[in-house]
């Protein structure tokens, strides 16, 4: 296990992350789990993203994120969740083995008539896996932590979002631009992992 790797498994432990509070929410307002797998490696200390396929109908079409998806009724908890949706969208069997610890949930900052609440699950590999892809997703590529730390790489953008123009921090990478739920999970993450936030 790299450095990285052992200082992030080390602040995850120390921490208890922030869950999603139910009980802020309307008595009618609906709501569903997500969780997803963030995927480290080393040689260079990297984490895997994915372009999921583009598809009429799903608000996240097109977007570079992290596997997972939503919590099936028959998932016993969220990390299983992580697990099954990492393994059914890249192939990619992962192992509680591995799991270095947990974020903070996340979810969407504009209003939709469902909550989708997001909780990251952190896992470490030895070696880069070879992945299979599902038609939910296009590609999937590797990002080196020092990317994600480079100021330059980090910046306010101008995205359209339900028709009005908002700027929104993301990571502006080779592949696209990283920015909304990912965004908001890799910058806690990273800097948990190397020591501060991008400048």
């Amino acid at each position: 296990m790299s450095l990285a790797w052992e200082r992030l498994a080390r602040r995850l432990a120390a921490r208890e992350p922030k869950t999603f509070d139910l009980a802020g929410l309307p008595p009618d307002h609906a709501y569903r789990w997500a969780a997803v797998a963030v995927i480290l490696c080393p040689d260079p200390d990297a984490v895997l993203l994915i372009r999921r396929a583009e598809r009429a109908g799903d608000p996240w079409s097109g977007h570079i994120g992290l596997p997972g998806g939503r919590q099936d009724p028959s998932d016993p908890d969220l990390c299983t969740t992580a697990l099954r949706e990492t393994a059914e969208e890249i192939g990619c069997t992962l192992s509680r083995d591995g799991l270095l610890g947990q974020l903070d949930d996340v979810w969407p900052r504009t209003p939709l008539p469902q909550v989708i609440v997001v909780r990251p699950f952190v896992f470490a590999l030895a070696t880069r896996p070879r992945v299979t892809l599902n038609p939910e997703v296009a590609d999937t590529f590797w990002v080196p932590l020092t990317e994600l730390q480079d100021p330059a790489t980090y910046r306010d953008t101008p995205l359209q979002v339900r028709g009005h123009e908002r700027g929104f921090p993301g990571y502006h990478l080779g592949p696209g631009i990283v920015w909304g739920l990912t965004e908001r999970i890799l910058t806690p993450m990273v800097a948990l992992a190397m020591d501060g936030p991008p400048a």
